[in-house]
């Protein structure tokens, strides 16, 4: 009669602890199933939300640029640039700062308009630089135009030859006989015409250049009285008298000596 009773009671409670069992794992797996199921729309929804405000901040703003009239924008464009004029790195420059950097700017952009200009405004020896700036452009003007003339003559005669089967017009031009000499010649000097505008436009940098630089190192730079420079006139000795130089030797050559001191 009590072993039925035991087996039953074993049987009876290994079904409930099973149960007990079996209805926590189902609920832990329900719990994870919920929390995966919430972190993902949590994620959707962040993930839509922060695109829209993306979105709305992008909108917003082409609003604003396609809403602003042309006087709007150049007077949004002038305070910028005004606000990066007179702060550094979000440090406000004081009127010291602001001036020598105004004077060291309108030097170089006078010399872009009128050549010289730069200089007459640095001070020091313009009175000698604007005469040396004004004689290259001049001297510039002369050699192009020579050349210029030098293409103009073989490409008038190489025009006329082909067009007259060979006759001789320029009584200069006589003794060339092969066209390709004359071609020759033309190409020439068109080169060098070309290269004499590369060389102006290169001198009326340098112009702009020395402005600019001359203004830097006067009213950014200070370099005091411990470095002079000095320029003097010097007699150079040649070489001893060989074969080379036919006897020639041990002669006197006039120079320049530069001389750098500090202190």
């Amino acid at each position: 009669m009590k072993l039925p009773l035991l087996i039953t009671f074993v049987f009876f409670t290994g079904t409930v602890l099973y149960a007990q069992e079996v209805d926590t794992t189902a609920l832990k797996s329900l719990q994870d199933t919920v929390v995966r199921a919430l972190s993902s729309d949590l994620k959707t929804s962040v993930d839509s939300l922060s695109e829209s405000s993306i979105d709305g901040m992008s909108i917003v703003q082409d609003t604003i640029k396609k809403n602003e009239t042309r006087q709007e924008r150049r007077a949004r464009k002038k305070a910028e640039k005004e606000h990066d004029r007179l702060y550094y790195k979000g440090i406000k420059k004081d009127s010291a700062r602001l001036e020598i950097e105004r004077v060291s700017r309108i030097a170089w952009q006078r010399s872009i308009f009128v050549p010289g200009w730069g200089q007459y405004t640095n001070g020091g020896l313009w009175w000698i630089k604007v005469p040396i700036i004004y004689g290259g452009f001049v001297t510039s003007f002369l050699v192009f135009d020579f050349w210029q003339w030098y293409y103009k003559k073989f490409l008038n005669e190489i025009t006329y030859r082909m067009e007259n089967n060979g006759d001789r017009r320029d009584p200069d031009l006589q003794f060339f006989d092969s066209m390709d000499g004359m071609i020759k010649q033309k190409d020439y000097a068109r080169r060098n015409r070309d290269l004499t505008i590369l060389a102006t436009v290169g001198w009326y940098g340098l112009n702009v250049v020395e402005a600019y630089v001359n203004s830097m190192l006067k009213n950014r730079w200070s370099i005091g009285d411990e470095v002079a420079v000095k320029v003097s006139p010097s007699l150079i000795v040649g070489m001893p008298p060989t074969t080379i130089n036919h006897g020639f030797g041990n002669m006197l050559t006039p120079g320049l000596k530069l001389t750098l001191s500090l202190h």
